[in-house]
């Protein structure tokens, strides 16, 4: 048996669960003189109901396994529900994923420019900016200005330093953002794409050490704050749908949430 990447992937993931897990979190007594950081191996196959070494090759990315199997490993890890998520991707190896195509139809197009003043974008699989209206330009930058290569989200976050401000909440946001860019990124681990990001990411202290941690997140809807330089502050719902005529392509549009933003960003979309 031959370890591939996504099962190393997977194994240094459990592994690191493993570890910051006490016998106390699992509801087990500590035994004296115990060596390694959180659970044994063998604790954990206990708890999931699986052999030892069925676990121990789980780890080093020897074996693919049941979604069921997954799931009682979870449950013994005390994962939570995006770790859990995370884990059970694995459970299909169906090959890579088909690669989304490069450009944006005329009806997806449309349909971002129409959400002016309301800022929208369309993303690819590696959240790399596709389309964009003139009211993601004015909230945060025109990427038309930007290198193409950085005309990505997470690069935004991390590399573009006005981020950092303009995100009132920027910690918060920017390690969810990245907890689910390991997710997807991880079931791609051949991706040049992917690694090209990777790499400039990790060029940012701050993604340095939350990547280190194996941080993982789904995403969820949400109210982001952002601090603004001419509108002040604004509450903007951050909404993402799958194209389903694009495979891999997400429309991504920021909603306000009271009549403060929503004439905000009418203002400044005037102004700009």
């Amino acid at each position: 048996m031959t370890a591939d990447g996504p099962r190393r992937e997977l194994g240094a993931f459990l592994r690191s669960r493993r570890e910051r897990l006490t016998p106390e979190d699992a509801g087990l007594p500590d035994a004296p003189g115990r060596r390694t950081p959180g659970l044994r191996r063998a604790e954990v196959a206990e708890l999931a109901g699986i052999s030892l070494s069925w676990y121990t090759w789980l780890e080093q990315g020897r074996v693919h396994t049941s979604e069921q199997v997954l799931r009682a490993v979870a449950r013994a890890l005390r994962l939570d529900a995006a770790e859990t998520a995370h884990v059970l991707s694995f459970a299909h190896e169906n090959g890579p994923p088909a690669a989304a195509p490069t450009w944006v139809s005329p009806n997806l197009l449309t349909l971002v420019q129409s959400m002016t003043p309301h800022p929208a974008v369309v993303l690819d699989p590696h959240w790399d900016l596709l389309a964009w209206n003139a009211g993601y330009a004015t909230l945060l930058t025109d990427p038309a200005r930007l290198h193409p290569k950085q005309r990505n989200l997470l690069w935004l976050v991390f590399r573009w330093p006005p981020a950092r401000t303009l995100l009132a909440d920027w910690e918060h946001d920017a390690r969810a953002l990245l907890g689910q860019f390991r997710s997807r990124a991880a079931r791609r681990p051949d991706d040049p794409r992917f690694a090209e990001l990777l790499g400039e990411l990790l060029s940012d202290d701050d993604a340095a050490r939350w990547y280190e941690r194996r941080e993982t997140a789904a995403f969820q809807p949400a109210v982001r704050r952002f601090r603004h330089p001419a509108a002040g502050v604004l509450r903007l719902r951050y909404v993402k749908l799958a194209a389903v005529d694009e495979p891999g392509h997400h429309f991504l549009a920021y909603l306000p949430d009271d009549r403060e933003s929503e004439e905000a960003l009418r203002r400044l979309q005037a102004d700009g």
